[in-house]
């Protein structure tokens, strides 16, 4: 019909273009999907501390690291005393730390995870606790480059539901497994959206209420989640699963997957899973910066930053290092003519210090010390259930270092797959904390964001004598959009975040763009924020049912790290939710 096809072949695009290389890949994936066969498991190996004191703990290494994201490395630790302890576990690895802190009560036994960036393949455990010694344990980690599926449940129920024998050592697996029992399993989003599936043999009973709503949160921010015992009443953990019987439905900027008639055919239920995980791709992917001996000024993945602030103003100093050279080289011998060489030992000196101080007080007076972005990003709005899911990517660039943000526990940073001067500090005590270099001074970063977060975000819609009248309550001013209001499709003016304006009846939907972009506007011409989102645009396309709207708002968007003070360069977000009406 008319949706979203205008916003987001001109807002994203290229979202869905795919490079010849990228086809090459695929076909190439696609060649060695049918050669492959069978499952590859990573068996996790029990590595237990030399006992200090009152404290045992076990870690499983050789864990299966996933594509992108964090390796989430499971760590039992039990206290054997009467009295409360109090635990710190870090993993250090490359002159980088990841921990958490504990607090065990007496005879506690607690099974937590720590999550270590995805580019880390091996490292050194550390347990600290108040007057003993600290234990230490090293491992690695299982790196397989091919499908990787987490899997909550055991062994024997990944073979009878999936039927899928354990492949051959000189032949290539369809997927790569890592098993997690799902009584245990994280708490956290982080710990599932690096994996290209995620797979629940376990009974639907077995799975604890908060292991089903992270897993709601992952397959919502575009994970692949497949359910082989689906549950009786599906809703109940999935709220906007809107088939109950559909094989593979569409779940916020993800998928939920039940194992429903491939029962009935050997072997397609493990196929279906081997195609899901095949065909995952990150739902965010920020770009890289160029290597170090590449001084080109485009990125690791060949398009430019984001952020005009990030590129050197070679012309204007070009410029000034030209004038330079005409006042020193010319100027200079006509001065040696006039005054004599001594005036020409004074006089270039002064230039060259002048140009220098030109080139600084550039620096200071345009750039200046603070930290300047840009922000994109998708939002579904569930207004139902009060909350606000939303996938972004974040330009960033510090002319000084900025030290640390938070992040809740619902949300994750993902940083690009090979990241450069990686942030050294991360805790998950409470969510997630990068203590140090977030944002290393004068580089141009790239940070994408997933969450799922409460709002209180409203768009309110009543009916006028003469139309409609809607009220912006999202948070931030609404720059253009589309309404449907019993049955018909309404056009809405700009409107600041607290007003109200009435919206225009669209009599001809033929033809009709969801949001009209001017040529000026900073999307349109910097079309690569959309081939960041790979797999999300297709979210916020189709026909917009009855009671549904989506605009474009600018500000800073709804992702966690709205929050850090910057000099805005561009912001433009798309919302799509559910609006409330407002009846006389």
């Amino acid at each position: 019909m008319l949706l979203a096809v205008g916003l987001l072949w001109t807002t994203l695009a290229g979202a869905t273009d795919t490079p010849a290389t990228a086809v090459t890949a695929m076909a190439e994936a696609a060649e060695a999907a049918d050669k492959a066969s069978g499952y590859r498991e990573v068996v996790e190996t029990p590595e237990t501390f030399p006992e200090e004191g009152d404290l045992k703990a076990t870690l499983r290494s050789v864990t299966l690291v996933p594509q992108r994201g964090y390796t989430p490395i499971q760590v039992t630790v039990h206290n054997s005393s009467g009295q409360p302890r109090p635990v710190r576990l870090s993993i250090h690895s490359q002159g980088r730390v990841t921990e958490r802190s504990l607090q065990l009560g007496p005879r506690e036994r607690v099974v937590t995870y720590l999550m270590l960036p995805a580019d880390i393949q091996s490292g050194q455990l550390h347990m600290d606790s108040p007057g003993m010694p600290t234990a230490t344990e090293g491992f690695y980690l299982d790196g397989y480059r091919g499908a990787r599926v987490m899997v909550l449940g055991d062994l024997k129920s990944f073979v009878s539901t999936t039927q899928l024998d354990r492949a051959e050592e000189n032949r290539e697996p369809l997927v790569a497994t890592r098993f997690l029992d799902a009584r245990v399993a994280p708490r956290e989003l982080a710990a599932y959206v690096g994996y290209d599936a995620v797979l629940v043999t376990a009974p639907p009973g077995e799975v604890p209420d908060d292991v089903w709503a992270v897993l709601e949160s992952f397959a919502l921010v575009g994970g692949r989640l497949v359910l082989a015992q689906p549950p009786a009443n599906p809703r109940l953990h999935f709220p906007l699963l809107q088939d109950t019987d559909a094989e593979l439905a569409s779940y916020g900027f993800g998928q939920v997957r039940q194992f429903l008639g491939c029962r009935d055919t050997p072997g397609l239920c493990g196929q279906r899973l081997a195609e899901d995980a095949a065909g995952a791709s990150g739902v965010v992917v920020p770009a890289g910066p160029p290597p170090r001996w590449d001084r080109s000024s485009l990125l690791r993945d060949g398009r430019a930053p984001l952020l005009e602030s990030a590129r050197a103003p070679v012309g204007r100093f070009m410029l000034l290092i030209f004038l330079f050279t005409l006042a020193a080289g010319p100027g200079g011998l006509m001065l040696a003519r006039r005054k004599g060489p001594l005036a020409v030992l004074i006089a270039v000196p002064t230039l060259a210090a002048i140009t220098c101080l030109g080139l600084v007080a550039w620096s200071v007076l345009v750039d200046g010390f603070r930290v300047h972005a840009a922000r994109y990003s998708l939002t579904l709005l569930d207004r139902e259930r009060s909350r606000a899911v939303t996938v972004g990517l974040t330009a960033w660039y510090a002319n000084l270092t900025e030290g640390g943000v938070s992040m809740p526990a619902s949300s994750v940073l993902l940083s690009p797959m090979e990241p450069e001067d990686p942030p050294s500090g991360l805790d998950w005590t409470r969510g997630m904390v990068l203590r140090d270099s977030f944002l290393p001074s004068r580089t141009y970063r790239e940070w994408g964001e997933v969450a799922v977060l409460p709002s209180r975000a409203r768009l309110t819609v009543r009916k006028a004598e003469d139309g409609i009248v809607v009220q912006n309550a999202l948070g931030a001013a609404v720059e253009a959009g589309r309404v449907r209001f019993q049955g018909q499709l309404w056009d809405l003016p700009a409107v600041a975040d607290g007003a109200e304006a009435k919206a225009e009846l669209i009599t001809s939907e033929k033809n009709v763009a969801l949001l009209d972009l001017e040529q000026n506007h900073p999307l349109s011409l910097t079309y690569q924020p959309g081939l960041r989102f790979p797999a999300a645009a297709s979210a916020l396309d189709g026909d917009l049912p009855d009671g549904d709207f989506l605009v474009r708002l600018g500000g800073r968007g709804f992702a966690p790290t709205a929050a850090v003070d910057v000099d805005l360069e561009a912001g433009v977000h798309l919302m799509r939710g559910g609006f409330e009406e407002v009846r006389p």
